[in-house]
C-alpha cells in the first residue's frame, strides 16, 4: 500500500515538436503563465518539454487536458501569423 503523504504519485512528461524554434517559443510564452504551479515547461530548440507532477491520476489528467487545450489554441493563433 502506498503512503498518501509521500508526495506526488504521478509524473507525466511530454515533448511537443513545432515547425521552428520561433514557433515553439511563441506558443510557450502564450501558455506559461497559465501553467505556473501546475507543471514545469521549457523550450529546447523546436520542442516544448513539459513535466506534470500530481498526487493522483485524475489530477494529472485534468492538468494534461487543460495544458493541451491551451497549447492547441496558442498553436492555432501562432501558426496563422506565419
Amino acid at each position: 500500500m502506498v503512503d498518501q503523504n509521500e508526495g506526488p504519485q504521478v509524473i507525466c512528461t511530454l515533448e511537443l515538436r513545432f515547425r521552428s524554434e520561433s514557433e515553439a517559443i511563441k506558443v510557450h510564452k502564450s501558455v506559461e503563465l497559465d501553467n505556473e504551479g501546475y507543471l514545469e515547461s521549457e523550450v529546447c530548440g523546436d520542442v516544448i518539454r513539459a513535466k506534470i507532477t500530481a498526487e493522483s491520476l485524475k489530477s494529472a489528467l485534468h492538468t494534461l487536458d487543460d495544458f493541451m487545450s491551451c497549447m492547441s489554441v496558442a498553436e492555432k493563433i501562432v501558426s496563422r501569423k506565419h
